[in-house]
């Protein structure tokens, strides 16, 4: 029996010894050169997210430096939505047909004049940013006194632009009251109807960003059809009073053909009275005077 162990041990080594003699052998050079290109990438990672970090902070600053306009002051807003609209308007409009913060003969100065023929007239943008009492009522939804103040402020608005910006025979008959902000238009829209029909009656229009992109298209598109109408209607008077001055040149010239027609008669009669006179001529000249 221990001689069967010692056998069955021996093979055993001998099983070992061959499967050391087949492993593959360890290239400590190509782990070292595997090791500096992962050192490189993970320092070209790291540098990547370093970078990332900083842009990451340099956003969160801006993030900051727009939540201080909003929620700062008054006229650090509205300073904002004047700066929307001149964009808005500047990128779509042509230059010769807005003008901002120009002076009407009332003395008023609203934020944006488009420049249209009378009528309907010029159209008043003005903008507008009840941020506060918005802010209050979005806070605390059953506030029943913010969602008042609010709907308040959006309404002593619209008085203003009704009131200094329809000027009957001066400008449009209707006028476009300009948010900044898609929310609370939209919430302006969605849970004060009545204020929206309000704005409506008072022939002001209450627009958003995106709302006054689509306006403003539409402007311009009619603006060309003006044009293209203008330019046809004058077209269309040079070309008649083209043919008014063919339809006299054509009577000239019938008048001038008259005088040639005339003119070749009278050569013509000329040439007859010529040949007649001519052999009376001779004969004289053969006359004998003398005799």
């Amino acid at each position: 029996m221990t001689t069967y162990i010692f056998v069955l041990l021996g093979i055993i080594i001998v099983l070992l010894i061959v499967l050391l003699a087949r492993r593959p052998t360890v290239d400590i050079s190509g782990l070292r050169e595997d090791n500096a290109r992962l050192r490189e990438r993970l320092a070209e990672r790291l540098g990547a997210l370093s970078q990332n970090a900083i842009e990451l902070k340099n956003i969160s600053a801006d993030i900051a430096n727009f939540k201080n306009i909003l929620m700062g002051n008054k006229q650090a807003r509205g300073t904002f939505g004047e700066r929307r609209l001149e964009d808005l308007v500047s990128d779509i409009m042509p230059p010769e047909t807005y003008a901002f913060q120009s002076v009407l003969d009332t003395g008023v100065r609203p934020d944006c004049i488009i420049r249209l023929p009378y009528p309907p007239g010029d159209m008043i943008i003005d903008s507008k940013f009840p941020l506060e009492s918005y802010n209050r009522m979005t806070s605390d939804p059953n506030d029943g006194m913010a969602r008042k103040q609010f709907e308040l402020d959006v309404r002593k608005h619209i008085d203003a632009i009704a009131e200094k910006y329809i000027i009957p025979g001066k400008t449009a008959e209707s006028a476009m009251m300009f948010i900044a902000s898609e929310s609370i238009f939209e919430s302006l829209h969605r849970e004060f109807p009545a204020t929206v029909d309000y704005a409506a009656r008072k022939k002001v229009f209450i627009v958003s960003p995106s709302t006054l992109w689509a306006t403003l298209n539409t402007i311009r598109a009619v603006l060309s059809d003006i044009k293209i109408k203008h330019v046809a209607d004058k077209i269309k008077r040079e070309l008649d009073m083209l043919l008014t001055d063919l339809g006299r040149l054509s009577e000239r010239a019938a008048r001038v053909q008259q005088h040639f027609a005339q003119a070749n008669t009278d050569i013509e009669q000329i040439q007859t009275s010529i040949g007649k006179i001519s052999p009376r001529a001779e004969k004289l000249r053969n006359m004998d005077f003398d005799s």
